[in-house]
This record gives structure tokens, C-alpha cells and sequence, in this order.
């Protein structure tokens, strides 16, 4: 089976006047349907630009996307805004739900953008059941300042799920809560992956890469490490000697 995600020697430079900063270089990986994939790395590694690139929010100065089998850089605007709202679900570390809208009206939102989704009734049906899926649909007519932040975080997932996504994308999610409901959003996350879902989590914390079955680590925009995790021992080990040189290189700059 094609991977989902094709990455071929990716790199994305930003001119700012004088200066270019290359945050990507050279970056090639393939991701398969099922993975549970983190990606990790100091501030200024890449892996934003590169959760940005496969979220095809930002457009790589040079390489090769495919997504699902489709060559991203063909794509003009409007056709690449509808790939993402059919490919592609996103779940933010700051939950970026409409502070005015229910729970429900939040997660029915992505499928109001396309078209081919059904009456109002059956909108509203698939939204209730992404909530039962993430276990809030006792709460779908809640506002977001009425739920907690695990709550809220829930909420986005289920709007994330809502178009039936090929790849989720994870950035940061659970980097305004709490250790305890971090790892209630961890079991979440592993439970859909469990049912099949492809999962790419940005994080910088090593207890929350634990969750996840794929590590890759960069560097510089670069990827020095990409540890499929069958041996979870050797992972840490591997990951924490990386980490740590990362400190120590930042430390003497």
C-alpha cells in the first residue's frame, strides 16, 4: 500500500531581507496509514515548518509532497484549501474553538466548508458521534468557557475527526493542560489510532512522545533521528542523548 505521506528532499527557506533562514533541509520520510508518528526538536529545529508543510498551510521552496497520492505543489488555492478540509484534520495546543458556538456547532463547522455532507440532520448526526467518540456527547450543547481544558481539547479533536480526515495533525495538543489530563488526551489520541487512524503529533515533551509508536527528532531542519519504537528503553536512551546534545550545542552558540 502507497504511503499516505510522501516527502521527497523537502526543504523550505524564508527570506527575511539580507538574511535566509533555511528551517527545512532536505527532509524526505514516508508515512503509512496507521502510524502514530511525534515529531520533536528545539525551538528553531524545523519541525513547526515542517508540521506546517504536511498540514499544507506552507508551501516547501523545494522537494516533492504528495498526499494521498496527490502532487500538492499542482494545486492552486482554493483546490489546496479542499484537500485540506478532506485530507486533513488539525488539533491546536490553544484548542481554537468559536467562543459563541456549542460544543456541537464547533465540530459540525469543517463540514459547512465543503460539500457533499449531507442534510442539516445528518451533519448533525455525524458531529454527535465524533463527540461520543472523544465521550463528550453528554455535553454537545455547551459553550467552551462551560468545559474544562481537557474538555475543550476533546471538542477539537472531534471537530478534527469530523470529515473523516487520512492524516491527523497534532500540534503541541496538550501543552496548556495539565499532567492528569494530559494523559487522559494521550489515551484518546492512542485509542484512535488504535482504530486505524494516521496521527502526526508535534511535541517537545518526552512523556508525550511515549504515547506514540514513530519518533522523529530534528535538528537544524534537519532529521538526525527517525526510531520506529518497537524496543521503548532503547528509544528513550537514543532520544534522550539527542535531546541533550541539542541543549549542550544551543547552551555553547
Amino acid at each position: 500500500m502507497a504511503p499516505v505521506v510522501q516527502l521527497q528532499d523537502i526543504h523550505k527557506t524564508y527570506d527575511s531581507g539580507e538574511v535566509k533562514v533555511h528551517a527545512v533541509r532536505g527532509v524526505t520520510l514516508n508515512l503509512h496509514k496507521g502510524e502514530f508518528m511525534a515529531v520533536m526538536g528545539a525551538s528553531g529545529s524545523g519541525k513547526s515548518t515542517l508540521m506546517n508543510t504536511l498540514g499544507c498551510l506552507d508551501r516547501p521552496t523545494r522537494g516533492t509532497y504528495l498526499l494521498d497520492g496527490i502532487d500538492v505543489a499542482k494545486l492552486g488555492r482554493n483546490e489546496l484549501a479542499d484537500l485540506r478540509n478532506e485530507k486533513l484534520g488539525f488539533v491546536f495546543q490553544g484548542f481554537n474553538l468559536l467562543a459563541r458556538t456549542t460544543a456541537l456547532e464547533n465540530v459540525e463547522l469543517p463540514m459547512l466548508y465543503g460539500t457533499g455532507h449531507g442534510s442539516p440532520g445528518e451533519i448533525r448526526e455525524r458531529a454527535l458521534h465524533c463527540l461520543d467518540i472523544v465521550g463528550l456527547s453528554q455535553r454537545a450543547d455547551h459553550f467552551p468557557s462551560q468545559l474544562s481544558g481537557g474538555q475543550q481539547q476533546r471538542v477539537a479533536i472531534a471537530r478534527a475527526l469530523v470529515n473523516q480526515p487520512q492524516v491527523l495533525l497534532a500540534d503541541e495538543p496538550t501543552g496548556n493542560l495539565d499532567s492528569k489530563t494530559s494523559v487522559e488526551i494521550m489515551g484518546v489520541f492512542q485509542k484512535l489510532n488504535e482504530e486505524g487512524i494516521t496521527i502526526v503529533m508535534v511535541t517537545h515533551e518526552l512523556d508525550i512522545a511515549h504515547y506514540c509508536k514513530r519518533n522523529l527528532i530534528m535538528r537544524d531542519g534537519r532529521v538526525v533521528s527517525d526510531i520506529q519504537v518497537e524496543n521503548r528503553n532503547m528509544a528513550d536512551v537514543e532520544m534522550q542523548k539527542l535531546l541533550t546534545a541539542e541543549s549542550n550545542a544551543k547552551l555553547t552558540d
